[in-house]
């Protein structure tokens, strides 16, 4: 185990919203023994973004330093459904879906987590257990008015919706995990704080013991606003080197900075020199967008797949040329209307979506900007279509 005060001074520092009750409590308990701490996930969606991995890597800066770390999956508790941030309802999912979404999940936090030294487990293993007397005991510790005071029910009653009773417990059965491992620490991003203070107020009075709370910050996705699936600015940790480098390199010059302490290695000494250089304009934001995007594909893929990722950025971006390997596909028609043409390719994958982008000029056919989504284009071997700025396919 590392008693190294500096080390683990930046640990606690890089990539940390908020320690409670206090960071040097945490690190004075650090420096005696070996602590044990838990990243819990529900396995809601298959894909992990680098928004997900914030508190991955956080729980993998404690592995490295020698601490017992538990990699806590929501067995139990996505069958009713986390109601953080939620206008409505979550739908619950059946334990085929967790299954199927478990192992997406461990196969891409294997990129970040050594597993050979992780603790997996899941919560229905003690959830599933609890008697009646125990939920009694469980929730005679809270009170309605308490669990109301979050802000997403707020808004509901005040929209006239509905707040389900399950809804209420289930901060109550997230923080029963905390007492079922007797943990020191949890790790967990902002919108779980709420989550997180019932288990260690449940910890306090289970096993009368202190349980540390550390808060990870929300990352903005590219474009500014928050990361979403939906608005299509996310990173994902299984997008392919180059697409990783290129929507990095697409990447507000506002969020370099942030992107640099909650998504690489690099120490804070580094970042803060950095973070000069742009003050001082010794570098402009594209040559740190480049450093960054570098620093984040070999995080996932290796340093030669983030050397050819900039190679191929630069030839395309800046040289203006074609990508040297386009994925290729056969198309046995001759002729096709423009929208079904873009999703046979699998370019896009609706024709509502194709419809969307050609009327925002998005789309190419052999460098050729196509602005009418009714056009039938005439099929010929080695064209090349081009959707948005980083999608390519030839046809062979």
């Amino acid at each position: 185990m590392v008693k190294d005060s500096k080390k683990i001074e930046e640990v606690l520092i890089k990539g940390v919203e908020e320690i409670l009750p206090n960071k040097e409590q945490l690190k004075n308990l650090m420096m005696k023994r070996k602590i044990r701490l838990y990243l819990g996930i529900d396995p809601t969606s298959p894909q992990l973004h680098l928004g997900h991995a914030i508190a991955l890597r956080k729980l993998k800066d404690f592995q490295d330093l020698g601490h017992e770390v538990i990699l806590l999956f929501g067995t139990f508790t996505a069958r009713i459904g986390d109601p953080s941030g939620r206008d409505k309802k979550r739908k619950p999912l059946t334990p085929s879906q967790i299954e199927k979404n478990m192992k997406t999940y461990k196969d891409q936090s294997s990129k970040i987590l050594d597993f050979s030294r992780v603790k997996i487990k899941g919560n229905a293993d003690w959830l599933e257990k609890l008697n009646f007397n125990d939920l009694v005991k469980i929730s005679s510790q809270f009170t309605i008015s308490r669990l109301l005071e979050r802000d997403m029910f707020q808004e509901r009653i005040k929209a006239g919706g509905e707040v389900w009773l399950n809804e209420l417990m289930y901060p109550l059965m997230q923080g029963y995990d905390s007492v079922a491992m007797d943990v020191d620490l949890e790790i967990g991003s902002s919108d779980q704080l709420f989550n997180a203070l019932v288990g260690r107020k449940l910890q306090k009075i289970f096993r009368n013991k202190e349980k540390f709370i550390l808060i990870t910050p929300m990352l903005l996705g590219l474009d500014g606003r928050k990361m979403s699936k939906t608005y299509g600015n996310t990173v994902n940790l299984t997008d392919p080197p180059s697409e990783m480098y290129g929507k990095l390199m697409s990447l507000k010059d506002e969020l370099i900075l942030l992107y640099f302490q909650l998504c690489t290695n690099l120490p804070l000494k580094e970042i803060k020199e950095i973070e000069r250089e742009l003050r001082r304009k010794e570098i402009n934001p594209i040559e740190a967008k480049s450093r960054l995007a570098r620093e984040i594909v070999t995080i996932y893929h290796g340093w030669e797949k983030a050397e050819e990722a900039e190679k191929e950025f630069n030839r395309v971006f800046r040289e203006k040329k074609l990508p040297l390997k386009i994925p290729v596909i056969q198309i046995k028609e001759k002729k096709l209307n423009i929208l079904e043409l873009l999703t046979k390719t699998k370019l896009i994958s609706s024709k509502s979506e194709a419809k969307r982008l050609i009327l925002q000029k998005a789309v190419k056919i052999n460098g050729a900007l196509k602005e009418n989504w009714q056009e039938i284009i005439e099929i010929k071997k080695e064209m090349v279509i081009k959707v948005g700025k980083r999608r390519f396919k030839k046809i062979v």
